[in-house]
């Protein structure tokens, strides 16, 4: 999926990496390691008939230029992994206090155990067989190894003016940003030239389909959802699913409530939620959103819904205000699906596609 378009978004996808911050989120992790040795039938609504498939439309102010938001994000973003890291590894050799401080450093930014095992294990090996290489190259190969370049970051999408009506299913648990997101995706979509169905399948939270629509309005895309708080999802899921097959869309996007993984009776809804999607047409995306906040809670929350739903990418938002990216490295290694999308603020514009190299290159304070 093209996102070029999005201002800054190259720029900012390497800046907001920077801020993997060594965080005492993962501090019991570390100690335990140290502690054994371890080196009622849905309403359709449309936006205005006015409204043409536009990215600016509804806007009320101009947005940020990139260059201040480029300052602004490395003023409160520095000092973070990367430049624990570097200022590591600047030294002519690594003694085993330093290499203790690294194993330290990388998992309290929430990089996990088993990917900081990785990390060092590849570091040793590099190191003792290339002696005379850069350090700084050597650490920058093994994270971009780490992150894994080979997969497949696209969304899953025909050309556009298919009218495949292919879903693509936003989950995640309360407060990570996934109503924002499916407007931001609309909104990146609606630029490539391509036509969108919105489903509001949230019909628990007050006032999440009303905040969906006004996405849907801000972009020029329809809307299908319920006359009443508390609707079937499912119900709601499907007549937007129906709605798109009739109009020949391209997309149909369809945001879901937020599920907390220890509720049974919600995630069976979930499921419920992409098997009346699937008689129309099967989903081509499970995006699971994440908060980068919640560090390796947001690993926990990844696990559960993986046995629901077939995720297959995740987003993961507000990096523009946490110290836990590390979540990146776990959750791939975890599930074996990749971050497709970060959310770098509350900008409409504030959505980018991850790419594995300016994640390391910004980490490491690097020019893109």
């Amino acid at each position: 999926m093209d996102v070029s378009w999005i201002p800054g978004s190259a720029d900012l996808v390497v800046v907001i990496v920077a801020g993997l911050a060594v965080v005492g989120g993962a501090g019991a992790a570390l100690a335990a390691r140290r502690g054994r040795g371890a080196q009622p039938s849905p309403k359709r609504e449309s936006g205005p008939a006015s409204a043409a498939p536009t990215v600016t439309a509804g806007r009320a102010d101009a947005p940020e230029a990139p260059g201040a938001r480029l300052a602004r994000l490395r003023a409160r973003l520095s000092g973070g992994l990367g430049a624990s890291l570097l200022a590591i590894f600047s030294k002519d050799s690594l003694s085993q206090d330093d290499w203790d401080e690294l194993e330290e450093t990388l998992l309290l930014a929430d990089v996990g155990a088993a990917a900081t095992d990785d990390i060092l294990a590849g570091l040793r090996t590099r190191l003792r067989d290339e002696p005379d290489s850069d350090p700084r190259a050597i650490l920058r190969a093994v994270l971009i190894e780490t992150i894994d370049p080979a997969l497949d970051r696209s969304l899953a999408l025909g050309e556009p003016g298919g009218g495949a009506h292919e879903p693509i299913i936003v989950v995640g648990v309360n407060g990570v940003g996934k109503t924002t997101t499916v407007g931001k995706i609309a909104r990146v979509l609606v630029a490539e030239g391509r036509t969108v169905v919105l489903g509001a399948a949230d019909t628990f939270r007050a006032a999440a389909a009303d905040q969906l629509e006004t996405w849907g309005a801000r972009v020029g895309v329809e809307t299908v959802r319920s006359d009443r708080d508390g609707a079937d999802p499912a119900s709601v899921a499907f007549e937007a699913a129906d709605r798109a097959r009739a109009e020949g869309t391209d997309v149909l996007l369809i945001d879901t409530a937020g599920r907390l993984q220890n509720k049974a009776g919600l995630m069976d809804e979930l499921g419920k939620i992409i098997r009346v999607v699937s008689k129309v047409a099967e989903p081509v995306e499970v995006l699971l959103v994440l908060d980068a906040t919640t560090g390796q809670n947001g690993l926990a929350q990844a696990r559960v819904f993986a046995e629901v739903a077939n995720v297959t990418g995740i987003v993961l938002t507000k990096l523009d205000g946490t110290a836990k990216g590390g979540i990146v490295i776990a959750v791939q290694r975890e599930l074996g699906v990749p971050v497709k999308l970060i959310g770098l603020g509350e900008g409409a514009d504030d959505l980018a596609p991850f790419d594995t190299e300016q994640f390391v290159d910004g980490l490491l304070g690097a020019q893109a």
